[in-house]
């Protein structure tokens, strides 16, 4: 009895997977849990802090609706809307050396783009491709706005246990249903600004 009890400790810990510095999912027989978030197998759906679901909010800003305001310390995006409210939505940001903070326009909008990880990227993480179609397993999700002439994007994931938290290489990340509602709110040439 105590070799099958041991055997089932080992097998839970090797069920354990890690993601990014140090988080992990902690699997049990009813789903996994990753920094609040509890994801059910059965139902495939995510259970996230309410606080980073989209609502929309009284907001001040002198800046004119159609404006995003990314709030990386706070971990959330807004969308300036007429008569003192925006949109809010709760996004993943830039890990500790990748946070970027300025102003630029959205150069561009695609669904479902292909994602062509960046050179210093791939020299990072050396099993990346060169490029990647996009669909269901391509990391930019559902939506991509391209910010100026860099490489951050805002994006969708399929990874939305990353919501709230610090994990990209300085892209800002939204649920996929998320960025499907911004991308239709934001039209390029829109100002973003990053703080």
């Amino acid at each position: 009895m105590q070799m099958k009890t041991i055997l089932s400790a080992v097998a839970i810990a090797a069920a354990t997977v890690s993601f990014g510095a140090g988080a992990a999912i902690a699997e049990s027989q009813t789903g996994s849990v990753y920094n609040n978030v509890k994801y059910n197998f059965g139902s495939n759906t995510w259970k996230m802090d309410s606080k980073f679901l989209p609502a929309e909010i009284s907001y001040k800003s002198d800046e004119k609706p159609g404006t995003v305001i990314v709030n990386t310390r706070k971990k959330y995006l807004y969308v300036v809307q007429e008569g003192g409210k925006a949109k809010r939505f709760g996004i993943g940001v830039g890990r500790r050396g990748f946070r970027w903070s300025g102003e630029e326009k959205v150069s561009r909008k695609a669904e479902w783009p292909a994602w062509h990880p960046p050179a210093e990227m791939r020299e990072r993480e050396p099993h990346l491709p060169e490029r990647m179609e996009g669909g269901e397993d391509n990391p930019l999700g559902a939506r991509a706005l391209y910010l100026g002439n860099t490489l951050y994007r805002i994006h969708g994931t399929h990874q939305p246990w990353t919501i709230g938290e610090s994990v990209s290489s300085g892209c800002i990340r939204l649920r996929n249903e998320d960025v499907i509602s911004l991308y239709d709110m934001v039209k390029v040439g829109a100002k973003v600004i990053v703080e």
